[in-house]
C-alpha cells in the first residue's frame, strides 16, 4: 500500500491522532483495571500502563498509516478551517446572557415552587 500523505507540517491532523493515542491509552489503562480487578486482581500499575502503552501507541501508528484515516483526518482539518469561530467579545456576551438567563429561571422556578409549596400546606394544612 503507497502511502499518499506525506509527513509535511499539518498540526491539526497530526494533534488529532496524538489526542486520540492519548485518549485510547487511558481508556484502555481503566478498562484493563475495571474488567480484570471484576473478575480478579488487576496486574500491577506498571503491567496495566505497558498493556495500555502498548495498544494505544499501536492503534494511533496504524490508524496514521493508514491512508483513508489520515484523509479524513485531513477533511476533518480541513472543514474546521473554514469554520468561523465567535470573538472573544462575542463569547462574553454569549455567556453573560446564558448565565442571566439561568438566572431569571431559577427564580422563577423557585416563585413556583414557593407559591406551589404554600398552596399545599393551606390546603393539606
Amino acid at each position: 500500500m503507497a502511502q499518499t500523505h506525506d509527513n509535511a507540517p499539518n498540526k491539526p491532523v497530526h494533534l488529532m491522532f496524538l489526542a486520540g493515542t492519548v485518549v485510547a491509552f487511558y481508556l484502555c489503562k481503566w478498562s484493563i483495571d475495571w474488567i480484570w480487578g471484576y473478575f480478579g486482581t488487576p496486574p500491577s500499575e506498571l503491567v496495566q500502563t505497558a498493556i495500555a502503552g502498548a495498544f494505544a501507541l499501536t492503534l494511533g501508528i496504524t490508524l496514521y498509516k493508514r491512508d483513508k484515516t489520515y484523509t479524513y483526518a485531513s477533511e476533518i482539518a480541513a472543514e474546521l478551517g473554514k469554520v468561523t469561530w465567535p470573538t472573544a467579545k462575542e463569547v462574553r456576551a454569549a455567556t453573560i446572557v446564558v448565565l442571566v438567563m439561568g438566572i431569571v429561571s431559577a427564580l422563577i422556578l423557585g416563585m413556583f415552587d414557593f407559591v406551589w409549596s404554600s398552596l399545599t400546606e393551606v390546603v393539606y394544612g
